[in-house]
């Protein structure tokens, strides 16, 4: 019972450290280490709380979350756990009821993660099936490839085999040259860095709870961070007020329409844009090297706390 309670503590101070982890200025000066906090936060939080479940539930082993389970598995297979549980009464119900929740709980995130993998896998397929008919090679846009569409648009499709950075002609028809090589650089450190990837467990929670406003919201603020990681990468060729000015001139010619499964440099219904350009334009000093070392130390070590206590035989 008192890995169950740990557990518990854990899960409740994950979803308070990612609701302050929302609100604080820090993960603008330091989005790559923001996102793995988040990652680790998000992690730790479905692990603990399926941990709490199963360590409630299998109380009566006393050999903790992880070993438990192999003692499920063989009184499943003999009968015995129903009948000794029943046998407890309302005790012993709640504790099945436990398991029951706990093993639905991982269904439904591996539900999410594996049908939102499917899902983007199939979008993008179709997509770059459609690419090869309707977008063509440009001598100014070495790269990439361009859509006759009027609309500003600039996203590039991840991928093992073939990725592809896509932009459209209404956008060649607003940026200048190095506005244009910006965007490039944006989306090749997409491609590059496979920021889908980072992002593919924040989709599949929404997918998997896709009534739940604060995972929305959550996923919104890593997915904001994630662009601001591609900003960064895109400095280093390009300077930031080329890259603010094309931002600003996607926005000013019009929301562009955006493909599922694809990464897009602006989206018209993004509430950070405005952050990233002023980000841009005023940039913060960056994260401390000693601060951000603390915090990954800090997530490190709270995965190895959540690994030991599924270990915990009490």
């Amino acid at each position: 019972m008192v890995s169950a309670a740990l557990l518990s503590l854990v899960a409740v101070g994950c979803v308070l450290a990612m609701e302050a982890l929302h609100r604080a200025e820090w993960p603008s000066r330091g989005p790559y280490t923001a996102v793995i906090t988040w990652q680790a936060l998000g992690l730790a939080w479905g692990v603990s709380t399926i941990g709490a479940l199963l360590a409630y539930g299998l109380s009566t082993y006393e050999l903790g979350a992880a070993a438990g389970l192999v003692a499920l598995v063989t009184d499943v297979v003999t009968g015995e756990l129903l009948l000794t549980e029943l046998s407890r009464g309302l005790e012993g119900v709640s504790r099945i009821a436990a398991v029951v929740l706990a093993i639905a709980l991982t269904l439904v995130l591996f539900y999410g993660l594996v049908s939102s993998f499917v899902h983007v896998v199939r979008v993008r397929r179709r997509h770059h099936d459609l690419l090869e008919l309707v977008a063509s090679e440009h001598p100014d846009v070495p790269g990439a490839r361009v859509v006759d569409h009027p609309a500003a648009a600039a996203y590039c499709l991840p991928g093992v085999l073939r990725s592809q950075v896509v932009i459209s002609a209404g956008a060649l028809a607003v940026l200048d040259n190095r506005e244009l090589a910006a965007v490039l650089a944006h989306e090749h450190a997409h491609l590059r860095q496979r920021h889908d990837l980072v992002l593919l467990p924040f989709s599949s929670l929404k997918r998997a709870f896709p009534r739940a406003p604060l995972i929305r919201t959550y996923y919104e603020s890593v997915a904001l961070l994630i662009e601001m990681c591609a900003d960064d990468q895109a400095r280093r060729t390009s300077s930031s007020r080329e890259l603010a000015m094309a931002l600003l001139r996607f926005g000013a010619a019009g929301p562009a329409p955006v493909p599922a499964g694809a990464m897009a440099a602006l989206e018209a219904t993004t509430p950070g844009v405005v952050r990233r350009v002023n980000r841009l334009l005023r940039p913060d000093t960056e994260l401390p090297y000693h601060a951000g070392a603390f915090i990954m130390g800090g997530s490190a070590f709270l995965l190895a706390a959540v690994t030991c206590l599924w270990h915990i035989p009490v």
